[in-house]
């Protein structure tokens, strides 16, 4: 046992909440205030905050892939569809293939070394006691992994900005509430200066939107996940877990589901049904919501007694609505936590990103634990 004291995981919590707190405060309290029933209607909307509820809402409610409000819909405004986000039956099918090869074993291992030299260049000043922020870090790692994934040449921190200014610009079309003016315009606008940079180096054949959309999810999980997964094993006291080659892929997989770093998935049902006794009509709003569904914020993360695998993969989603970048999520932490863990890192600051799409941090700075300087969290 790694002795931890009680406190750790509270105030790890503590930290990883104000990034839903401070960026998203509306909609959090409205989740929160409702996540003690499995399923809530208010209004056209069904909140599903239970675990079974948000699978079955996956996996036995036909889902309008192209509905305003979606992900899919928000795909198909952006582009001219056909992608694989908003592609129905054989299509949607054969799109997931496809990219399901690229990110199988096989395309993960090749795509290693990119994210790895990222860390070992990056992480080099822990080693002489320096601060490192890792959400810079986190944004080139993303960048450089989508555009060896895809081919492109764009530069890979302008990958990412491009990715997270096309997300935020769409994000509205993803959250409950009115859509201010121009929001689709500005979108698309971001999405081509996206599409611009990850264009391949012949001009040879491609498919933009899907690329496009594949960055967006790609950068913005990542950037996300990585530095709110450090902060937990900082403040809780599992960089002994992170550092054992045995315990590191159950962490993984723990930490990712308290990040949820897609922490809510807007859908809309194609049919009328029932989810824990709650009508569900052909229309309605689905806000499925990952954060409460996999316990993220009740149990703490821990390798030596995890949660159902069942449970945790329900941030990837579920059946055929999983997410295919799963795997690669799971190997870019492990190798992230497997090169902070001899630093013991502590946090010394941390900014929430108020005006990023996914909850995270714009800072996130860390210390070598044998370096005494004062901390300077915000």
């Amino acid at each position: 046992m790694t002795g931890r004291p009680s406190s750790a995981p509270a105030r790890a919590r503590r930290r990883d909440r104000r990034v839903y707190t401070r960026s998203h405060p509306v909609l959090f309290a409205l989740l929160a205030a409702t996540r003690h029933r499995p399923v809530t209607r208010v209004g056209g909307a069904v909140l599903v905050h239970g675990t079974e509820p948000y699978r079955q809402a996956l996996t036995r409610i036909p889902l309008d892939r192209t509905a305003a409000g979606t992900t899919g819909g928000a795909a198909r405004e952006l582009s001219t569809g056909g992608t694989l986000f908003d592609q129905e039956g054989t299509g949607h099918r054969a799109t997931r293939r496809a990219v399901a090869d690229g990110l199988g074993t096989a395309g993960v291992e090749r795509l290693r070394p990119v994210w790895r030299d990222v860390l070992t260049r990056r992480l080099t000043p822990l080693a002489t006691g320096r601060d490192v922020d890792l959400v810079p870090l986190a944004r080139e790692l993303a960048g450089a992994t989508v555009r060896a994934l895809l081919g492109a040449v764009g530069d890979p921190e302008g990958i990412a900005v491009a990715a997270a200014g096309a997300a935020a610009a769409a994000v509205r079309d993803h959250l409950p509430g009115p859509r201010p003016p121009g929001t689709a315009r500005a979108a698309a606008a971001a999405t081509a200066r996206l599409e611009a940079l990850l264009a391949p180096p012949s001009g040879g054949a491609t498919e933009p939107a899907l690329h496009a959309m594949l960055a967006v999810a790609a950068v913005n999980t990542t950037v996300a996940a990585l530095p709110r997964a450090a902060a937990w094993c900082a403040d809780a006291g599992l960089w002994d877990q992170a550092a054992d080659d045995r315990l590191r892929p159950a962490l993984v997989d723990e930490l990712l589901r308290v990040t949820a770093p897609s922490p809510l998935l807007p859908r809309v049902a194609a049919a009328d049904a029932r989810l824990d006794g709650c009508p569900v009509r052909a229309g309605d709003r689905l806000i499925l919501v990952a954060r409460y569904a996999a316990r993220a914020h009740d149990q703490p993360p821990d390798a030596r007694r995890p949660a159902p695998a069942a449970v945790a993969q329900l941030v990837f989603g579920a059946g055929s609505h999983a997410c295919p970048g799963a795997r690669l999520a799971r190997a870019q932490l492990d190798d992230t936590l497997a090169a902070l863990a001899p630093h013991r890192p502590t946090v010394v600051r941390a900014r929430v990103d108020r005006d990023a799409a996914l909850p995270g941090w714009r800072t996130l700075t860390v210390r070598p634990a044998d370096t005494h300087r004062p901390p300077e969290n915000r």
